[in-house]
């Protein structure tokens, strides 16, 4: 199925993993309205949403930039009505920001587990909610939420109860809109990477240049996302999704294809990926030790 002529809307998408799966459905003639905080250059994280839209364009679609809080109600009806009117529909959201704090609950600031909260749980809510009136009319529609499975194992609480509380709030949104929404003719996914992706987040957050060696570029997740975004909403939802198994199952063989350049050793496990998902890797993928079980 070709996205040219459909219409994407997404949350974050200024730059890594959003901005990826932006470009690459852009590739067929799509539009995409980026909804991010990001209108002027951060010392520290490249990109914003107006170079990003400049990439989108230059990809092969058109693009709406729109300066939007997505913790903020009004903000994000204002972000949907100006894509309605400016691409006449909304047949895809991807809710793809996200906030990060991987502290214990005594290290963690009220003000940090607002944010994380407000952002992902609460704004993954609020942009479906916002959204589902013109889902319900649009071409094959779907809800991508880049969100991980939901495994009820101590491992993934105990290190970062917030966070964590945060993320899983976002799989909820897809194990419960699933339902909701079937009889509305809209897929509601999870999609997440089997190994640690290169993003700011990696480089700045989580270790820097020698964890972004062991990670996979955002290629991986972009063509998985496209995958799933082809299937037919009517038989593909309420899934939670691994970037990797999505692309074996369509045929892809070859993974180092998603390595950094002349890298070839082993790559770190991503957050919230079980055991037996890194045994049935098609690489070398090792578990962080603070998280084994």
């Amino acid at each position: 199925m070709s996205f040219k002529g459909r219409t994407l809307i997404m949350s974050g998408g200024s730059r890594g993993i959003g901005l990826a799966i932006a470009k690459k459905i852009a590739a067929d003639g799509a539009n995409i309205a980026i909804c991010a905080k990001t209108a002027e250059p951060h010392p520290k994280l490249a990109g914003t949403i107006y170079t990003a839209a400049e990439e989108i364009e230059a990809a092969g679609g058109q693009c709406l930039p729109i300066v939007c809080d997505i913790r903020d109600e009004e903000t994000v009806k204002s972000a949907v009505a100006q894509t309605v009117e400016r691409f006449g529909g909304i047949d895809i959201l991807v809710n793809n920001a996200s906030a990060i704090s991987l502290t214990p609950t005594t290290a963690t600031p009220m003000k940090r587990f607002d944010l994380m909260n407000q952002v992902n749980a609460r704004g993954t809510f609020l942009m479906s909610q916002a959204c589902h009136p013109h889902l319900k009319t649009g071409t094959n529609a779907h809800i991508l939420n880049i969100a991980p499975p939901l495994l009820m194992e101590p491992r993934w609480f105990r290190n970062h109860v917030a966070y964590t509380m945060a993320k899983y709030g976002m799989s909820l949104c897809t194990l419960g809109m699933a339902g909701e929404f079937a009889g509305d003719g809209i897929a509601v996914n999870s999609l997440w990477p089997m190994t640690s992706i290169d993003t700011a987040a990696v480089r700045n957050v989580l270790g820097g240049d020698s964890m972004a060696k062991m990670s996979r570029t955002p290629d991986i997740m972009s063509d998985a996302a496209y995958e799933v975004l082809s299937r037919p909403s009517a038989e593909a939802t309420g899934n939670f999704y691994i970037d990797e198994f999505v692309l074996a199952e369509a045929g892809v063989t070859n993974f180092d294809q998603y390595n950094q350049p002349g890298y070839d050793g082993p790559l770190a496990a991503d957050f919230f990926v079980s055991s037996d998902m890194v045994s049935r890797s098609a690489s070398h993928v090792l578990e962080h030790p603070g998280y084994k079980e």
